[in-house]
């Protein structure tokens, strides 16, 4: 079956000499993995390994086969162009982190468009925005809510939040549970959007505990998720 769709690349690998294994978050098809046979070789294909950063935004033309867990491209396009998302310094840390974090979570060979339409949209507000220190605790937030865990706001007047629950508490209950600067951070993330961003103050230390809290707040809803393997480069460059 031949398919156009939109696509992000979440992370890919080199196979043999001259191949890559990609794997994409598609409009259409959900995640896909596929083989670009020759691409690190070949200069006249019209699918060039450039084309295959981190969360890059493309279009492919795709021969799609149920049976096979490697599909094929036939034609690459850029789909959205980024002005600053793979040569900034900074904001190419956040790129690798979040491809890691979602290469992870993103697991569904079904489509999402909503899911999809999201991760398009905060990718291309990153790019632009010239303030992003606080950008990807509010993506990973915003993103529990598209994997099912995002958390329950009845009660957010209450002092703690239980992390295995997912809900706002009046007692504190084990290890799960937030109070201190981690909660009126989480309070304050849950009611805002990317353009109010700027309005929220924090320093580095408190930007890296909010983060190990959301990664452990993942690792509790998601069983197969683990922290990633860039979260100590990525905490050396923001700090």
């Amino acid at each position: 079956m031949l398919i156009t769709t939109n696509a992000i690349v979440l992370s890919k690998i080199k196979y043999k000499d001259n191949d890559l294994i990609v794997k994409c978050y598609t409009e259409q098809l959900g995640v896909v993995s596929f083989l670009l046979r020759g691409v690190l070789k070949s200069k006249k294909s019209t699918t060039k390994a450039a084309y295959f950063q981190s969360l890059s935004q493309l279009q492919l033309n795709i021969v799609h086969k149920d049976n096979r867990s490697l599909q094929t491209v036939t034609d690459t396009k850029v789909g959205q162009f980024y002005s600053s998302l793979h040569t900034h310094v900074l904001k190419s840390a956040i790129v690798m982190f979040l491809a890691e974090v979602l290469s992870s979570t993103l697991k569904e060979e079904e489509p999402n468009e909503t899911l999809y339409s999201y991760l398009e949209t905060a990718l291309l507000w990153l790019d632009e925005q010239p303030e992003f220190s606080n950008f990807h605790l509010l993506f990973l937030l915003n993103l529990s809510k598209y994997l099912g865990f995002y958390p329950d706001t009845n009660d957010i007047d209450l002092p703690y939040f239980n992390l295995k629950e997912g809900r706002f508490e009046t007692n504190p209950h084990a290890d799960y549970t937030i109070s201190g600067d981690n909660l009126i951070l989480l309070k304050q993330l849950l009611g805002t959007t990317f353009d109010a961003l700027q309005l929220v103050k924090i320093n580095s230390k408190q930007r890296q505990s909010f983060l190990n809290m959301l990664l452990l707040y993942f690792e509790l809803h998601l069983g197969s998720f683990k922290p990633p393997k860039s979260l100590q480069i990525f905490n050396q460059v923001f700090n």
